[in-house]
């Protein structure tokens, strides 16, 4: 018989011998010396902030990436003095930089002769720290010849600026090259700044045409030991220049090493499959059909995908290399097709393709799950029985919905994962103002069900949070509209949601000033959908992938019949996004489980940085991160990198925009994450 304690008393052993052999190599007295003279740079940022949309758009790409910072607002008079002591210490006998990178307004917010700006100009140097200048003119204080000299100062809407050789060599690899200014409205100036041609000890990274030469609008100033990245134009977080130029900005300042990480993500739901959509009546101003569509009776009318529009699906997925998510309604199918003489040739072709396609749950017949409707009232309200009780959808009513739904696609082999589903309407949810909380019999029919990811809608709920043992995942509304299946229609509903009253609109532009504009004048409803709606989409859902946001976009399946409305939108996104950027950077085209899943990580992240649970620095080559236990850190670094095992290394991470990163945490035996730095 095996003595099984002496057996694992031994393996003990053998662990505890290689952990010393790993952990503890001898060093002899001048190696701990050397050892003890190599400074830890802690993962962290310091932002000094002057209330400008400059740093409030890189302290923005910091956030929403998961680095961590220390932010100083110039304004305050309780604010911490910026000396020796504030930027450095010694920990274990070793010093210390509290920051790796440096954020500044300008080249110097602290005023001439500053003894702050002294301090922070001797601890960059001591430590090899730089620093961005986030929005500065140009002059020789900043590597740059006057504007008088070569180069240009005022707007610069519509600029066609090209990341440089050097550029693309060092920080801004991820870039093709072309870095064109916003210019969306004639009427309105959008960004301003200030050209120069580069002195020495500068390099540009960004240029632009003046005259018959070229200037520079950003680039490194290495001077007096220290590193600046000088940018001479205005921006804020929303605008595409600055969205394309923020990765690189943080690589920069970083050197490439630090904690966060950043994808551009595009993901695309198409709600209704198989179900048909009503339709938008241009002379009523309505939909007929909906409970709010006075005089609407018997003009019912609905749009539908047919099996030409099935097989133009596939083939465009496999033109653009991109997959769309069929959110789909069995139930409603097959009631379509009973009313149809019992054939569906749409429904036939998709299922022919279905492994062309990711599907999610959308329950079987499209019900509302919250409250029981009364839509004898406008807006509707919530039913409450005699004693005032709101009346909501039974727990096994929900659960039937989801489960049939799934049964039906497994019974025709349609690879789906149960774990994810969306709602009709998003309902069962709370919806303000009418039922401000969920239906409470929601959280357990999806428990029944096995359902972890529920969909939400972002323009309510933005952000992710639990219902039982699942979390939501907010989705973008696209607005290419579910009840239109011509440019036409598009055309005619936007004018009427963007119209004033005088101009035949609905007015609610006017009586909503804070969250919508009303057009000058009403589209063309010939023209208007593609020379305006179109562009103007694709714009927001591209600063949508720019921006780090892994929340998918949702239409319907009405936006892939007749006209075809969706497709012009997606194009723009993907033939822009792919013209600007190097192949090195994709799309991130996921799940909704991989989406909720990277939601709840940032959450547990952010609630471990915002508690002070995270230690991360650098000594020399060598990389240490520790969080909370259960907690995933997300960390950025070079190619080349090696994770530390118990006994070895491996190659770290996954390659993204000329780096490598992932959510990672401590190996077997381990109690902090070693990263390896390449030499």
């Amino acid at each position: 018989m095996v003595n099984r304690n002496r057996m694992n008393r031994a393996a003990a052993a053998w662990v505890a011998a290689a952990l010393v052999s790993v952990a503890v190599p001898a060093a002899s007295p001048a190696a701990a010396a050397e050892a003890a003279a190599t400074p830890r740079v802690d993962l962290r940022v310091l932002v000094v902030d002057d209330g400008g949309t400059s740093v409030e758009a890189i302290t923005t790409e910091l956030k929403d990436s998961g680095v961590p910072f220390t932010r100083i607002e110039l304004s305050r008079s309780d604010r911490p003095t910026v000396d020796a002591a504030f930027l450095a210490d010694t920990v274990d006998g070793r010093p210390r930089a509290k920051y790796q990178g440096v954020v500044l307004p300008n080249e110097n917010p602290f005023g001439e002769d500053s003894p702050e700006m002294a301090a922070l100009a001797a601890y960059e140097t001591a430590y090899g720290v730089r620093q961005v200048d986030a929005y500065t003119w140009a002059h020789p204080g900043v590597g740059l010849e006057y504007t008088d000299n070569g180069g240009y100062a005022g707007q610069l809407d519509g600029t066609a600026a090209t990341v440089t050789p050097a550029g693309q060599a060092g920080p801004f690899g991820y870039l093709r090259g072309q870095v064109d200014f916003e210019d969306n409205s004639s009427l309105i100036p959008e960004s301003y700044g200030f050209m120069g041609r580069p002195r020495p000890g500068y390099t540009s990274y960004l240029d632009a045409p003046v005259g018959s030469g070229r200037a520079s609008l950003l680039g490194e100033y290495t001077h007096d030991g220290r590193s600046e990245l000088v940018v001479t134009f205005g921006y804020s977080q929303h605008q595409r220049q600055y969205r394309l130029l923020a990765r690189g900005i943080v690589e920069w300042l970083t050197k490439g090493v630090h904690l966060g990480r950043s994808r551009n993500y595009f993901a695309v739901h198409v709600d209704d499959v198989f179900a048909p959509d009503a339709r938008w009546n241009t002379q009523l101003d309505c939909t007929p059909g909906d409970y709010a569509c006075p005089g609407g009776e018997g003009l019912e009318s609905e749009i539908r995908m047919t099996a030409a529009d099935a097989v133009h699906a596939a083939q465009w997925q496999q033109r653009q290399g991109f997959k769309l998510d069929m959110v789909f309604n069995a139930g409603s199918g097959e009631e379509w097709k009973a009313q149809h003489g019992g054939t569906d040739a749409m429904t036939a072709q998709l299922l022919a393709d279905k492994a062309r396609f990711r599907w999610i749950n959308h329950t079987y017949t499209h019900p509302f799950l919250g409250c029981v409707q009364n839509t004898a009232t406008v807006p509707w309200s919530c039913t409450a029985n005699a004693q005032g009780a709101v009346q909501y959808m039974s727990r096994s009513e929900i659960a039937a919905q989801i489960r049939d739904n799934h049964d039906w696609a497994a019974q025709r082999g349609i690879p789906l994962d149960r774990t994810e589903l969306v709602t009709g309407e998003h309902s069962g949810l709370k919806t303000l103002p009418q039922q401000p909380q969920d239906n409470p019999n929601l959280a357990g029919a999806l428990a029944d069900n096995g359902v972890r990811w529920i969909a939400s809608d972002n323009s309510r709920e933005p952000a992710q949070r639990p219902l039982g043992n699942a979390q939501t995942v907010p989705r973008h509304p696209m607005n290419v509209y579910y009840n239109t299946g011509t440019n036409a229609e598009m055309a005619d509903e936007y004018n009427w949601i963007y119209t004033s009253r005088a101009d035949g609109g609905s007015g609610i532009c006017e009586d909503n000033p804070a969250t919508s504009t009303c057009l000058p004048a009403p589209l063309d409803t010939a023209t208007g959908y593609l020379s305006y709606i179109v562009p103007q989409e694709a714009r927001t859902a591209l600063r949508h992938v720019l921006a780090n946001d892994p929340r998918p976009h949702y239409v319907h399946q009405s936006n892939l019949a007749e006209d075809r409305t969706l497709y012009p939108v997606l194009d723009q996104v993907l033939d822009t996004y792919r013209a600007l950027h190097a192949d090195n950077t994709p799309i991130v085209n996921q799940s909704q489980k991989d989406t909720g899943v990277e939601l709840q990580r940032r959450a547990a992240w952010d609630k471990a940085l915002a508690e002070g649970r995270v230690t991360a620095y650098r000594i020399g080559d060598t990389v240490t991160v520790k969080a909370p236990t259960g907690v995933l850190a997300p960390v950025t670094a070079p190619e080349g990198t090696r994770k530390q095992l118990l006994l070895g290394t491996t190659g770290y991470g996954t390659a993204y925009a000329g780096t490598r990163s992932a959510w990672t945490g401590p190996e077997l035996l381990q109690s902090a994450v070693t990263l390896r730095l390449p030499g």
